[in-house]
C-alpha cells in the first residue's frame, strides 16, 4: 500500500492484473455529500477511445465498500474498489527475461525478488483508475469552496496548440477524444496518434491544467508548499517526466522586469497583469489561476523491435511488444492530472486554511 497526504490521506492498493485495485481516502469531512454519478463521469474520461487507445476494455465501476451511506460520507474514510476483469497476464511472461526498454521492468526485477511483471504490476498506469475516483470526490469538495480544476491537451507529438486560452475555457476539452480544445486540433492529434500506432510506435505530449478560485495566501510552506505538493502528485503519475508552472523554463530567458507579475486592482480585487509565476509565489497562491503543464512520455510498450538484454544469458537481445497498449496515453491522462491536482488542493485546503 502506498500513501500520501496530510489531513487528506490517500492510500493506493492492488496491481494491474490483481483481482482488484483501489484506494482508501481518509480525512473526508463527515457528512459530505458524494455524487456517485459524478464519480462515474470522471472515470469515463479516463477510458480509452476507439482507434487511439488500448483495446483493453474495463468497466471501471467504482464500488464504495465502506464509508458512504445514501450518498453521505459517514465517518471520514472512504474505501473505493475497482475490480479487474479483462486480463491477459501470460502475455507478460517474456518480460521477466527480456525487460522492456522505457518501462519499470528492469529496475523492479532487480529490486523485488517476487516482482510480477503482469500488466506492469504496481507501476502500471492502470493504478491511476482509483486515483481518478478519489479525485472526483475531491473535485466535489473543492467545488463547494469555489475552486475549479480543468485541463486540456496542449500537444501530442509534434502537434502543438499555440493558442492562448482563458482558463475558463479549459473545460470544453471534454468534448474531444484527444482532450484538445477544438475540432481542428483534435483531428491533427488523432492523426498523429493513429500514424504512430500503425507504425508500431507511440507518441507523448503535454497536458496543461488550471486551478481557479484559490484565495491569496492559500497553501503550505516549504516541503508542503502549494507548487511542491502539486508537483509531487504529478510526478506520481506513471509516464510523467516533467512539470512546469506558469512560464516554466521560458522564464529563464526573461529579465526580472519582464517575469515579475505586477499587481493591480480590478473591480476592487487585487490581481496581476501577467501570470508568469503560474499563480504561485513563495509556495503560496498569489490569487491568480494556478497554471501548470505536465510532460507525458511516449508509451514504452511498442511493437517496433528494440534492443534489450537477456537476464538469463546476460547477453544483448531484442524485443517487440505485442498486445493491448495505447499508442498515446495523453488523452486518458488529462483526467488523471485533474484528479491528482484535486487531491493535492483538497489536502492543502484541509491542512493549511486558517480556521
Amino acid at each position: 500500500m502506498y500513501s500520501v497526504g496530510n489531513r487528506l490521506r490517500i492510500s493506493l492498493f492492488g496491481k494491474s492484473h490483481a483481482d482488484c485495485i483501489g484506494c482508501i481516502m481518509e480525512g473526508v469531512p463527515i457528512g459530505m455529500p458524494v455524487d456517485v454519478g459524478h464519480v462515474r463521469e470522471q472515470m469515463s474520461l479516463r477510458k480509452p477511445s476507439d482507434g487511439i487507445g488500448t483495446p483493453r476494455k474495463e468497466a471501471d465501476e467504482v464500488v464504495f465498500e465502506y464509508g458512504l451511506n445514501d450518498g453521505i460520507a459517514t465517518d471520514g474514510t472512504l474505501l473505493m474498489t475497482i475490480y479487474n476483469g479483462n486480463r491477459n497476464s501470460a502475455a507478460y511472461d517474456k518480460f521477466k527475461i527480456r525487460p522492456r526498454p522505457g518501462h519499470a521492468d528492469l529496475p523492479a526485477l532487480f529490486k523485488f525478488k517476487d516482482y510480477d511483471v503482469a500488466g506492469g504490476a504496481q507501476f502500471s498506469g492502470r493504478m491511476t483508475a482509483p486515483l481518478v475516483a478519489a479525485g472526483a470526490v475531491a473535485k466535489q469538495y473543492l467545488k463547494k469552496k469555489g475552486i475549479d480544476i480543468a485541463a486540456f491537451t496542449r500537444s501530442i507529438g509534434d502537434i502543438r496548440d499555440v493558442k492562448q486560452y482563458d482558463v475558463s475555457e479549459y473545460g470544453r476539452s471534454v468534448s474531444y477524444r484527444t482532450r484538445a480544445m477544438d475540432a481542428d486540433m483534435d483531428r491533427m492529434m488523432t492523426d498523429t496518434i493513429t500514424k504512430a500506432g500503425s507504425e508500431g510506435d507511440s507518441v507523448g505530449g503535454i497536458i496543461e491544467c488550471a486551478v481557479t478560485g484559490l484565495p491569496i495566501g492559500f497553501g503550505g510552506e516549504w516541503f508542503d508548499a502549494l507548487d511542491v505538493s502539486v508537483a509531487r502528485m504529478m510526478f506520481s503519475i506513471p509516464a510523467v517526466k516533467g512539470v512546469e508552472f506558469g512560464a516554466g523554463f521560458g522564464i529563464t530567458e526573461m529579465k526580472g522586469s519582464e517575469s515579475n507579475d505586477q499587481y493591480t486592482v480590478k473591480d476592487g480585487r487585487i490581481t496581476a497583469k501577467s501570470n508568469n509565476m503560474g499563480g504561485v509565489t513563495g509556495g503560496l497562491s498569489n490569487g491568480m489561476p494556478l497554471v501548470f503543464r505536465v510532460a507525458i512520455k511516449p508509451t514504452p510498450s511498442i511493437a517496433k523491435e528494440q534492443r534489450t538484454v537477456n537476464l538469463e544469458t546476460m547477453e544483448e537481445d531484442s524485443i517487440s511488444v505485442t498486445g493491448r497498449h495505447d499508442p498515446c496515453i495523453v488523452p486518458r491522462a488529462v483526467a488523471v492530472v485533474e484528479a491528482m491536482a484535486a487531491i493535492a488542493i483538497m489536502d492543502q485546503e484541509l491542512s493549511f486554511t486558517p480556521f
